[in-house]
């Protein structure tokens, strides 16, 4: 039974009788209740009554989510792997270890699948909010009809917390002037604090928002796992404080462990050496370990290298030194990631809440990433040097690994020796390496066996009906005056303390960037894309999970009739959910920022940082930056406007009464230009530069004060396809420098009444 007329699919007899039948039907969104008093014509005369406010049933638990991203299924010691994980081993000793769980294989579509309970082509989240086409499966626009599990707890008496990495909001809502309905603070949340773009952070400068506003950066030294475990604590006390009965929920979504890879040096020296033996053995040891913590079967075997790995013993000495370093670094990201995690679990232990919360982890929101090379990357170097030249550059950096001045993601050795036992990786919904993540659930109140292992098939959509039916929350018909579709995922909460249970969600669909994949009853046929190929031209294979558990045998040939059920089911599984048209990326796109269509922009300091993916440069158009400002005196000096650091950007700033513009390609290329001879005049000036891309990638830059010429300076390369961790500043720069000629914040010491960005001639040049 896979459509059903209540909004929980596939939900049981039993836990239709633990909800109540007709209150999950009948639940109304009421906004205005009726008066029940008595109003007369004074006060002695009248009867007061006050509105009903929602409210949980007495002891309903605290429920917390956590994400972590980019890891794969043998990373953690929880499942076998040899990061250690203390507060993670702890939840699942003291709970359950699911084995058969799966998310989307990428980052954002995961997010809203989760958040929803639909499915990510349902929900419009099929990629990125950077990659959006205007069909309903990819257009990023969550629909309000497919509420969060926030708005639902709400509606329950929940308070509502979210915290760190979202990366599902549209873009052209990522302004200072929204719309905010599509923020964490529009879809239920409360309170929110982390950052509402982009899949990664800076760790060590990271650029965050409180609700819908840019916090001011403290340079504080702090660690982003650190902020928000201070600030998760700091919520949930304080909404203890002010309603000790009431409940809450929180969602933790860390930017561990995807790149960059940053963490401080004690954490990742805990692990020097202990990943010389390299990736072939570390493969061996975590199976080794997996079996005998039973989260793998007994029989289970090393499936073959990913095609490119290379065989450790055949590496250089500097090779090998070079990528175990990566290793250490990434391997005391997680264990710090699960410090501060474990930080926020002990505080709710000391408040006497963890008792009665329920905790879903979810180790990852796809399997490790394969975005770090084979060399990995220390720094973005860019995109058009050779492996060669790119570990050379590593080497010689290395001691820069994990600092505040790397953007590291370790090599994709390490990437499938973490997604052990499963081939592939991140990105590829084919493949079980893809898509095959840990999941732990603690709840003390509910389940019965502690350190139990559940194997029943699980998805990502599966969390919300599950935290629904556990926390006995019904679903209103209408949420803020939207009526509710159905919830796509199976409830999971029948095999909590009942093992042998048979599954029941039997049928999902996967599919990213066109590669793609269709599960039924332990069956999965599966197509790895090839960019740019004709899907009609994409391989199927077929496998039986029931007895090949990590795909090491292809059936298609010798059960064709089998493979062609399957390939039918995802065509209709597809078309019902959204996931037509398939695309690669190589039909191209553009970004859908507030700025694309606009010829000039005007921006005023004290405005909030632009964030830059959705910004005013995102997308790639010659423009002129014209400074209307006054100078003070020979003192005057500081940044007119500032995009991105030292990853990249660019500056616009008075320095030694000279006007400068910096131009910093991604790969650390810094292109300056002064102006020449006389010192800028005193009192009100217009400061103009003029950046004009050619269709070769190279460019100009020529720097103008009141109209008259006064530097320029050519660009043999030019930023194209790149999105900075540190976004757009009006009088000051953030964060970190874009130039090394002035410290941050270095704010303009004059007055600026605006800075124009005139997109004239206004040509998109593509992105390079």
């Amino acid at each position: 039974m896979r459509n059903i007329f209540f909004p929980i699919r596939n939900l049981s007899l039993a836990a239709l009788t633990f909800l109540g039948t007709s209150q999950f039907l009948n639940a109304q969104y009421t906004p205005v209740q009726p008066y029940k008093g008595k109003a007369g014509k004074t006060v002695k005369d009248t009867q007061e009554s006050w509105p009903e406010k929602k409210k949980a049933p007495a002891g309903a638990p605290n429920v917390v989510w956590i994400l972590l991203d980019d890891i794969g299924y043998g990373a953690i010691s929880t499942f076998g792997g040899l990061i250690n994980t203390p507060t993670l081993d702890s939840l699942a000793n003291n709970g359950l270890r699911y084995t058969n769980f799966h998310t989307t294989a990428i980052c954002a579509p995961t997010r809203a699948a989760l958040l929803t309970g639909r499915n990510s082509h349902s929900a419009h989240m099929g990629l990125f909010p950077e990659t959006a086409i205007g069909t309903p499966g990819y257009d990023a626009q969550i629909p309000f009809e497919k509420a969060t599990i926030a708005e639902i707890l709400k509606e329950n008496g929940y308070n509502t917390f979210a915290l760190g990495k979202w990366h599902i909001t549209p873009l052209a809502d990522l302004t200072p002037a929204g719309p905010f309905n599509r923020w964490p603070t529009g879809r239920g949340f409360e309170q929110f604090y982390g950052f509402p773009s982009r899949g990664s952070i800076d760790q060590w400068h990271p650029e965050l928002w409180e609700g819908t506003h840019r916090q001011k950066d403290e340079q504080s030294g702090k660690h982003f796992n650190e902020l928000i475990a201070d600030r998760a604590i700091s919520y949930v006390s304080g909404q203890k404080a002010g309603n000790p009965d009431k409940p809450f929920f929180l969602y933790l979504a860390t930017g561990a462990g995807h790149a960059p890879h940053q963490v401080a040096k004690s954490w990742s020296d805990k692990y020097k050496g202990k990943f010389d033996g390299g990736w072939d053995e570390y493969r061996e040891k975590v199976l080794a370990n997996q079996i005998k913590l039973g989260v793998v079967p007994q029989n289970a075997k090393l499936p073959p290298r990913n095609p490119g790995v290379k065989e450790w013993n055949t590496l250089s000495a500097d090779e090998q030194k070079l990528y175990a370093r990566f290793m250490e670094t990434y391997a005391g990201f997680l264990e710090y990631t699960d410090y501060e995690i474990g930080r926020f679990i002990r505080h709710l232990k000391n408040a006497g809440q963890l008792e009665n919360t329920l905790v879903f982890v979810s180790v990852g929101d796809n399997g490790a990433s394969k975005e770090g090379t084979f060399v990995g990357t220390v720094n973005n170097y860019g995109t058009g040097i050779s492996e060669e030249v790119r570990l050379k550059k590593n080497l010689e950096n290395i001691d820069l690994i994990g600092s505040e001045f790397s953007k590291v993601n370790y090599p994709l050795g390490w990437a499938a020796a973490t997604n052990v036992p499963f081939r592939h990786w991140k990105q590829d919904a084919n493949a079980e390496g893809g898509t095959h993540n840990p999941l732990i659930v603690f709840y003390p109140k509910g389940i019965k066996e502690k350190g139990g292992i559940r194997n029943q098939y699980g998805h990502v959509i599966d969390i919300l009906p599950t935290t629904l039916e556990l926390v006995n929350a019904r679903i209103p018909e209408n949420i803020n005056g939207y009526k509710q579709d159905a919830v796509e995922g199976t409830s999971l909460a029948y095999s909590l303390n009942d093992a042998a249970a048979k599954d029941r969600h039997t049928v999902q669909y996967y599919e990213i960037h066109g590669s793609r994949a269709i599960y039924k009853d332990g069956w999965k046929a599966g197509s790895l894309h090839v960019k740019g190929q004709d899907f009609n031209e994409d391989k199927w294979e077929l496998y039986n999970l029931k007895s090949d558990f990590n795909e090491t045998t292809n059936l298609a040939s010798e059960q064709p009739a089998k493979l062609k059920e399957l390939r039918a089911l995802f065509d209709s599984e597809a078309t019902q959910y959204n996931v037509f048209p398939l695309k690669d990326g190589t039909q191209g796109y553009t970004l859908q920022t507030a700025y694309k269509d606009l010829d000039k922009v005007v921006l005023y300091p004290g405005q909030s940082t632009i964030v830059d993916v959705a910004g005013p440069f995102a997308i790639k158009k010659s423009f002129s930056l014209i400074a209307d400002a006054e100078l003070s005196g020979v003192e005057t000096e500081g940044v007119l406007l500032s995009r991105g650091g030292f990853e990249g950007g660019l500056s616009f700033f008075v320095q030694n009464r000279k006007l400068n513009f910096v131009y910093a390609v991604g790969d650390g290329t810094r292109y300056s230009v002064t102006s020449e001879n006389a010192t800028l005049p005193a009192g009100k000036v217009q400061l103009r530069a003029d950046i004009k891309y050619e269709t070769d990638g190279t460019g100009s830059i020529s720097l103008y004060v009141n109209g008259t010429k006064a530097g320029a300076t050519k660009l043999e390369k030019t930023t194209g396809y790149i999105y900075l961790h540190e976004g757009v500043n009006v009088g000051f720069d953030d964060l970190t420098p874009v130039t090394d000629t002035y410290k941050v914040p270095f704010a303009f010491t004059g007055k600026i009444d605006r800075v124009t960005i005139d997109y004239s001639p206004a040509q998109e040049v593509g992105l390079k």
